[in-house]
Order: structure tokens, then C-alpha cells, then sequence
């Protein structure tokens, strides 16, 4: 139930990583909010009154006043509703090193659609980020279950919003970006983290991404095609 009657409002999509983050964090402050979904291939009067200056999604409305970009609208979030748990690690250090990891996924392993020339870089890339972030899971969780310790933490949620995207990746390109043998750490905190009730219902299905990814190619193709300067 919300806070102090507070009227929460979130306006994303269902297919976003970064859509996904507020609304677990949501969830995992028992926070209750109206879910605006955008169309895909527009943007709503209400999105482009929100953000003015990126024109993007997530957007948290509270009490009608808006907070953009999905890691600032995390911390707001964990602010404002400061019971426990929470979503921040309260050591100045472990703080730095959630944001920095944060900052260093949304900048280096975020999956993005790719064309085929690209293909190869990207998964090249996306591996070098799971190997690096096998270690820092092993340094900041000192074998508990999330890289927060106990619970769902900062670098988790930034993280675990991508996995639904990691896993249709592996999907349509064939290649395990999350290993056994090479992310041991990761593949246990994945199942963990997928399996938290703040999450399950959010994360979305991997053969809809697959699909949704597929709609996305076709389109980037057909734009490419209609190109008068490509060759």
C-alpha cells in the first residue's frame, strides 16, 4: 500500500531494463503505483511533458512532480520511502562501489540491438561484462545471495533489470553470456534474483523480448533500407 496516500505514478514500457528498475524497487518498498505504459514507436503528450529534456522513459510521477532517469528515480525512491529495507548500502564505500558498477553497466554491458557487422563486438563486449562482474559479485556479496548481502540491493536491481535481455540475447545469438563454469556466482544470484517476489512478476518472459527483439531488427532494416545514403 502506498505511503501516506501518496499518488505514484510510472511512466515506462513493459520490454525497458531500465523501466524495470523503479518498479522493483517499488515493490520492494511495498509501494503502490499506477503502471502508465508507453506505445511503442510514440511518445504519450504526458512522457514529453514529464521530460522535456531527454523525452524518455522511466518517469516517476509523484504527487503529480516528475523524476527522470531510471538510477536517479531508484535512489528517490529509496529516500522518500525510507523504511527498511533498504535499497542503498548505508557504508559510504559499498555506496560508491553499487554506483560505480551501476554507472559501468548502463556505460559498457547494457544489451542494445545491433546490426549483424556488429554482432560480434557486442557479444565480445557483453562476455568481458559478466567476467567482470563475477568479481565484483564475489567481492561485494561475501557469500550471501545479492551483491546488497541479504536482500535485493542497488547493484541489483541495476543489474537484474538486464537479465531478461541477456537471456534473449543468448537466445537469438547462441552464446552463453551467463556460464557455469565462466559466472558460477552470477548464474546462482540470476536464479535468486528472477526468483524474489519484488521481482518475478516484473522481469519480463524471454521468448516476448526474442520476439520484441525481432520487431526491433525488422524495423532498424526497413529504416536502413529506406536510407538514400546508405550503401
Amino acid at each position: 500500500m502506498a505511503v501516506n496516500n501518496d499518488d505514484v505514478k510510472l511512466i515506462g514500457a513493459w520490454a525497458s531494463p531500465y523501466v524495470m528498475r523503479p518498479r522493483v524497487a517499488l515493490n520492494i518498498k511495498s509501494v503502490d503505483y499506477e503502471f502508465l505504459q508507453e506505445q511503442f514507436g510514440s511518445k504519450s503528450e504526458l512522457l514529453l511533458k514529464s521530460n522535456p529534456v531527454h523525452k524518455k522513459i522511466p518517469v516517476l510521477l509523484h504527487n503529480g512532480k516528475p523524476i527522470c532517469e531510471s538510477s536517479i528515480i531508484v535512489e528517490y525512491i529509496d529516500e522518500v520511502w525510507s523504511s527498511s529495507p533498504s535499497i542503498l548500502p548505508s557504508d559510504p564505500h559499498n555506496r560508491a562501489l553499487a554506483r560505480f558498477w551501476a554507472a559501468y553497466l548502463d556505460e559498457k554491458a547494457a544489451p542494445r540491438a545491433a546490426t549483424e557487422e556488429a554482432k560480434s563486438a557486442a557479444v565480445s563486449q557483453l562476455k568481458e561484462g559478466m567476467a567482470l562482474l563475477e568479481g565484483a559479485y564475489g567481492e561485494m556479496s561475501k557469500g550471501k545471495d545479492f551483491f546488497g548481502g541479504e536482500r535485493i540491493g542497488f547493484l541489483d536491481i541495476a543489474f537484474g533489470s538486464m537479465l531478461g535481455w541477456l537471456r534473449a540475447v543468448q537466445v537469438r545469438v547462441g552464446v552463453k553470456l551467463l556460464d557455469e563454469e565462466k559466472t558460477p556466482g552470477l548464474v546462482k544470484w540470476a536464479e535468486k534474483f528472477s526468483a524474489d517476489p519484488a521481482v518475478k512478476d516484473v522481469l519480463p518472459e524471454t521468448e516476448k523480448l526474442v520476439e520484441f527483439a525481432k520487431l526491433l531488427s525488422a524495423k532498424f532494416k526497413a529504416a536502413a533500407a529506406s536510407d538514400p545514403l546508405r550503401r
